[in-house]
């Protein structure tokens, strides 16, 4: 063991830990073992990379006007700082996160995530130095790793850095899927079926049109998706405690952002604003806005998906894959696991929207304490989502199978399809027509056989999915 001191006292570190008093004081203090998001944690590593580069360039361009060793205040010298960015870009490469012991649910603003990430970071470079773990005398977490940053800005840029990351691979995931959907809305563009309102049987429509719904909110989610970097792209690195930039160099300001850019080779940009994004999270609340309204779009397509699969109105017309088995007792029972995974997940999402506009609004003056939160809560909606759409794709959609004939029976057979008699027999007459099959447990068919309402020929015309699905009809078709 070691022991480490701060203003507060004193604690035991375990003599190898890359962590430090900072880390080990948070741990106790938020004992939930919530799981913290890798991402966030590579991304403040990005974040730390830039700085110290930022700083080398800083160095190196003063160094040139004036005699840094004059001035009176302590600067990381040139080895230090080369150590420093190498330990950052192990960070940013995910390396050593299990010395990275901070929950996700925690207070603070996100002091504690800084403070672990740079004691992690002051140790390897130490290492590095050849110095023993904890001697902050070589490498100190506060003065060097620290240096020109806070938490303030570093953290919430960091989990913007790691909310585009996860956009990228939402929006592949949304558009992968559609181009399952699409496929499916071609290859049964003319497949009849039963539409519903209110769950009741209502008008004929095509497996074609429902697919062809699926399509167009999953391209305007893929659409918003997009856009929504352009939402997150500000940051307020440089900014400071609250985006004053007090005690930061005015080089440091101006240049680390760029710097960041080209490390992440992401759309960021520094805000005009350092205050308004230091205090203001609305950026979050947008966003999540977004994947709230992906969230709706999967839940109305599968839940359609799932109640015509399902066993209420007899032989069900769509078919999901098999893909476990559905009970323990019921021999052969396989349940609709694939839509109901992803409706648990997207109601999990709706909590998070309304966790995330609550914190949002509860930020105070000039800064937001419960970042942490909001990010753990963004993160998980990101990747719940893009879970939800490679399930949806690998284990339903990919497999789904559509009894046409049956479902064209079973249109034939509803008094829906009277619907689109009215037309050329009036509603009074497709209401007697209805009534009949209704009454007798008949087809169309056999119905207007009956009671002639039409010629054979005529209603077999009219009964084609071509005729059936055209947009409206013209006095030159009755």
């Amino acid at each position: 063991m070691r022991i480490e001191n701060d203003f507060i006292g004193e604690v035991k570190i375990p003599k190898n830990a890359l962590y430090g008093i900072n880390s080990v004081r948070a741990k106790n203090n938020f004992p939930f073992p919530s799981a913290f998001h890798k991402e966030w944690y590579r991304a403040v590593g990005l974040v730390k990379h830039a700085c110290y580069n930022t700083v080398i360039k800083f160095k190196n361009t003063a160094s040139k006007k004036i005699d840094l060793n004059t001035l009176p205040i302590k600067i990381t010298p040139d080895n230090v700082l080369q150590k420093l960015a190498i330990s950052a870009k192990e960070v940013a490469n995910g390396d050593h996160f299990e010395s990275f012991i901070i929950p996700a649910v925690q207070g603070g603003a996100g002091t504690s995530i800084n403070l672990n990430i740079n004691e992690i970071i002051a140790n390897l470079s130490i290492e590095k130095l050849g110095g023993n773990l904890g001697d902050y005398s070589i490498v100190d977490p506060f003065e060097d790793a620290n240096i020109y940053q806070s938490t303030n800005d570093v953290i919430p840029s960091a989990l913007k850095i790691a909310t585009m990351e996860l956009l990228f691979d939402l929006e592949d995931s949304i558009n992968d899927l559609r181009k399952v959907i699409e496929r499916l809305e071609s290859d049964y563009r003319n497949s009849l079926r039963i539409g519903y309102t209110q769950l009741q049987e209502a008008v004929p429509s095509t497996f074609g049109k429902m697919f062809s719904s699926f399509n167009e909110a999953l391209s305007r989610d893929w659409w918003r998706v997009s856009k929504s970097f352009e939402r997150i792209k500000t940051i307020n690195m440089g900014g400071g405690a609250i985006g004053t930039s007090v005690s930061i160099p005015r080089f440091f300001v101006m240049e680390v952002v760029p710097e960041l850019q080209r490390l992440t080779k992401m759309p960021i940009t520094r805000s005009e604003n350092l205050n308004d994004t230091t205090s203001n999270a609305d950026s979050f609340v947008e966003v999540h806005a977004i994947l709230k309204s992906h969230a709706v779009n999967i839940e109305k397509m599968v839940n359609d998906i799932r109640l015509l699969a399902s066993d209420f109105s007899g032989t069900p017309v769509i078919k999901i894959p098999k893909v476990q088995v559905g009970s323990s007792i019921m021999p052969g029972k396989v349940n609709p696991v694939i839509p109901e995974f992803a409706i648990s997940a997207v109601h999990k999402v709706y909590a998070n929207d309304v966790l995330i506009s609550s914190l949002c609004g509860l930020g105070n003056f000039d800064l937001n304490a419960y970042i942490p939160e909001i990010g753990n809560a963004i993160l998980e909606s990101i990747k719940l989502l893009t879970a939800v759409n490679k399930s949806l794709l690998q284990n339903m959609f990919s497999g789904i199978e559509i009894n046409s004939e049956l479902a064209e029976a079973k249109l034939f057979s509803s008094p829906s399809i009277t619907t689109s008699l009215i037309p050329y027999i009036g509603y009074k007459s497709a209401t007697q027509l209805s009534l009949y099959m209704k009454e007798n447990n008949v087809d169309v068919f056999a119905a207007n056989d009956k009671l002639g309402m039409l010629e054979s020929d005529k209603l077999n015309q009219i009964m084609t999915p071509a005729n059936i699905m055209k947009q409206g009809f013209s006095v030159f078709d009755i």
